[in-house]
């Protein structure tokens, strides 16, 4: 899941970050912003989206913030959560969330989970701009940070995406392919 524009209006950006926990109410408000119409939230969270992605987003920018793999901009205005190698998945079981979501949680886990490769690698699991600052490539300028990490540990990483648009994207920032899959939403996992 992933969400970079593709429109340009400043390309000069204000000092990325490693987030921390005083950073975290800005970072959900945002990154539940950047996605009202993500396909993937769409079908975890049909009903009262905003404030079960918030507790989604919350539960991942907790999981890793203190793994120093959550980069910002402007506290919050674009963010990269990356899960470094051997991270663990919590169950969806310990999101406050309902029991319809977690079961959709947990479809949209495995299927994902099967078509990722088994060897390390870094997984970027969010990357969000706030709509108001779209356009101005900071998406790109927090996701490379993730990138630079992984080119040091000498590992792949992976991400995930729902929409044709953002494939393309992610192809002109140097992803490629590598799966695309049908259900429980069509998704493409992207390796770099």
């Amino acid at each position: 899941m992933g969400r970079v524009s593709s429109t340009v209006r400043d390309v000069t950006a204000p000092e990325i970050t490693v987030a921390t926990p005083a950073d975290r109410r800005r970072i959900v408000d945002s990154l539940v912003a950047a996605f009202p119409a993500d396909p993937v939230l769409r079908f975890l969270f049909p009903e009262d989206y905003p404030r079960h992605a918030a507790a989604f987003f919350g539960h991942l920018f907790d999981k890793r913030v203190n793994r120093e793999s959550v980069w910002t901009i402007d506290g919050g205005a674009a963010t990269a959560i990356w899960e470094p190698p051997s991270g663990s998945d919590t169950p969806p079981e310990e999101i406050d969330l309902p029991a319809d979501a977690r079961a959709r949680m947990r479809e949209y886990d495995d299927a994902v989970h099967a078509a990722l490769p088994r060897e390390p690698f870094w997984y970027l699991g969010v990357l969000g701009t706030h709509p108001a600052s779209a356009g101005r490539r900071w998406g790109r300028a927090v996701m490379a940070e993730g990138l630079r990490r992984a080119a040091e540990d000498g590992l792949p990483a992976i991400l995930e995406t729902s929409t044709p648009k953002n494939v393309e994207i992610y192809r002109g920032a140097g992803w490629e392919v590598v799966c695309e899959l049908s259900a429980p939403v069509p998704l493409w996992i992207m390796k770099q």
